[in-house]
């Protein structure tokens, strides 16, 4: 029996249905990812299987005795130590043991009633196996790199993510719901995080992303959920791109075929006087279902359209800086001597772990903090700034008012629009965009940031951490439109592929002070920093021994086996009869109209040809060994 089962369940709140029957398993040790566009209701389903939501109709069942814990995705601004925090992830058992410590410091004071809620409690905690939890919540901790001690309000963004996970796992669920579990992380975490989820055996996995190197580490399947529906893809994220292009090619051939046929009942209904007399009763009841069938399907959503405001260009030298450094009180400096030079057009990635400065280096540069050290800037200079802590808006707010302060019309590029079609840009509604900015998913802040950004007209922007929370569709239009950006651009970004394909150059925070610049986005700087280059030529010079080695050793010709001089004289025919397989298999998938009719058999057809690929190498690799054998 499946871990999780969802069957049939519908869930609205007031407009389009979130979830239209849905269906959905979840096997143990499955790493399963969902996916979709923001304001689907991704967040919306882990919530009803945490049961913290029920659905309309339909069921959500848990296999008996299956534990859940849940990573929320807004990172909390409460305070708190950060141990007590933890280990209120054990629930009641959190409670005595804070309950039990109070009650001792009572009673070695003389508060006698305090020694005898003692014996009380302390039954309490050896039913609840309290006394192990402070064992498990400091193990945990050190694991993740956490002080105890600490406090929660002082922690930055990505930490604070650390403690909640921290908190979600200390029970050692069955079940690890996780939404959105890279927001806010560095890079080095988010490795950890996926090295450190790759380690739990026993652990199976239900997360939100929208981090595609993520995603691609861990997922093992990807469930879609799109207009209401859920939909299945095995396999990693660029096969799902494969499987859904042609299903969303069927889907639109099938729609053409539908609306051509509606359109030509039309016109028959609409004819004289005699042929409506004489028509046919049944075809005007069918008429009557195709237009019903019209009016309840759900197109898929449309794609966001970014465009930057022109403004005039600036200089050609837009920061000069030389020996800059910012130094917090007494403390070590968070910035030491810092040189660079940027130029119109570059466009720099900022990486490093959170708190190393890449926030202050940003703001030292614009002149917003204070700082040794000469920044000279360029001429003509016109920012726009995209803040990672979205301090730009008004959650009380509409998102209307919030992008055009309370007008009706807005100015692009030198045209009047209103306010509500420009907003439909960034896919809201006129009646999404009179909702308050505090009822919105984190992915739609977003998208309204952006909105009021791009407004403004600029040569230089600054992103911090402008892909939190963003669907993969509007990450990639981001990466389209700042890859056409003819200003310069400072980014700070978690996101890898993200990096990769919009920067120029990258500046990596060591955690000491100091930066160094590498050419390219992040995998560039992998393949280009010291330690990776020391090892890279060791790994070649281990590589050249080896083929000079084998070079000089004298072949020895091999007499096959019985049972290997078959396989070798069968390997051709069956190689043959694979490929055969594979070209019939490409025909009935090849214009997508199978996942139309039959989604299911598709499936089946896709995931074999996966196999064939598989198989063909193995025999190829194989034939190759036993022909190498016999020269």
């Amino acid at each position: 029996m499946a871990y999780i089962t969802i069957r049939d369940v519908q869930l609205a709140f007031g407009g389009p249905a979130l979830l239209d029957g849905a269906n959905f398993n979840l096997e143990r040790g499955e790493r399963v990812c969902l996916i979709g566009r923001n304001g689907e209701g991704k967040s919306t389903l882990l919530k009803l299987i945490e049961g913290s939501l029920l659905p309309d109709s339909g069921e959500v069942s848990l296999q008996n005795g299956v534990t859940i814990s849940m990573l929320a995705q807004d990172v909390p601004m409460d305070s708190g130590r950060v141990a007590d925090i933890v280990a209120d992830g054990a629930g009641e058992a959190a409670q005595v043991l804070r309950d039990y410590h109070a009650a001792s410091e009572s009673c070695v004071l003389g508060d006698m009633d305090a020694c005898d809620r003692m014996g009380h409690l302390q039954h309490q905690m050896d039913q609840l196996d309290g006394w192990a939890l402070e064992t498990k919540v400091n193990s945990i901790l050190s694991k993740m790199g956490l002080d105890p001690e600490a406090d929660l309000a002082d922690l930055s963004g990505g930490r604070k993510r650390r403690v909640l996970l921290a908190r979600a796992l200390l029970t050692q669920p069955d079940v690890l719901l996780l939404d959105e579990p890279t927001n806010h992380l560095d890079v080095e975490s988010i490795e950890w995080l996926e090295k450190f989820l790759l380690d739990q055996n026993n652990l199976t996995l239900l997360f939100i992303s929208h981090d595609r190197s993520f995603v691609d580490s861990i997922a093992t399947r990807i469930v879609e959920l799109d207009r209401g529906t859920l939909r299945s893809y095995d396999g990693n994220y660029s096969r799902y791109l494969e499987l859904k292009e042609q299903q969303m090619e069927a889907e639109e051939k099938q729609n053409a075929l539908f609306d051509k046929r509606l359109a030509e009942e039309e016109v028959w209904i609409r004819q004289g006087i005699k042929a409506r007399r004489t028509r046919n009763e049944g075809r005007v009841r069918a008429l009557k279902e195709l237009r019903e069938q019209s009016k309840a399907r759900r197109s898929q959503q449309g794609k966001v359209a970014m465009a930057t405001q022109d403004a005039n260009r600036s200089g050609k030298v837009v920061f000069e800086i030389d020996n800059l450094s910012v130094q917090f009180g007494d403390n070590a400096p968070i910035i030491k001597d810092f040189s660079a030079l940027v130029l119109r057009g570059d466009r720099i990635g900022l990486v490093g772990d959170n708190g190393v400065g890449k926030t202050t280096l940003i703001k030292a540069i614009l002149g917003e903090l204070e700082h040794t050290g000469v920044v000279k800037t360029g001429t003509q200079l016109e920012v726009a700034y995209f803040d990672q802590l979205r301090n730009a808006l008004d959650l009380e707010k509409s998102v209307k008012d919030n992008v055009s302060e309370g007008s009706d019309h807005v100015d692009v590029n030198g045209s009047r629009r209103h306010i509500y079609s420009y907003l439909q840009d960034f896919l809201f509604s006129p009646e999404r965009a009179r909702t308050p900015v505090k009822a919105l998913s984190g992915g739609e802040r977003n998208r309204i940031l952006l909105a009021k950004l791009l407004l403004k007209p600029s040569n230089l922007i600054v992103m911090d951490e402008p892909t939190n929370d963003l669907d993969m569709v509007t990450l990639e239009l981001l990466e389209e439109m700042l890859g056409g950006y003819k200003g310069t651009l400072l980014l700070i970004s978690h996101d890898r592929a993200f990096m990769d394909n919009v920067v120029t150059s990258t500046w990596v925070f060591d955690g000491q002070g100091n930066i160094d610049e590498y050419i390219g986005g992040y995998q560039d700087y992998l393949e280009q920093r010291p330690d990776q280059t020391a090892v890279g030529l060791k790994s070649d010079a281990k590589k050249a021994a080896a083929k000079a080695q084998a070079a000089t050793a004298a072949p020895k010709k091999v007499k096959l086996s019985y049972k290997d001089q078959r396989a070798l004289e069968q390997l051709p025919a069956e190689m043959e009869a694979l490929e055969k397989e594979q070209a019939e298999i490409n025909a009935q998938l090849a214009d997508g109209s199978l996942f139309v009719s039959n989604a299911e058999q598709a499936m089946k057809l896709s995931n074999r040809l996966t196999e064939i690929d598989v198989q063909l190498l193995e025999k190829l690799e194989r034939w190759e060994e036993l022909e190498n054998l016999t020269k």
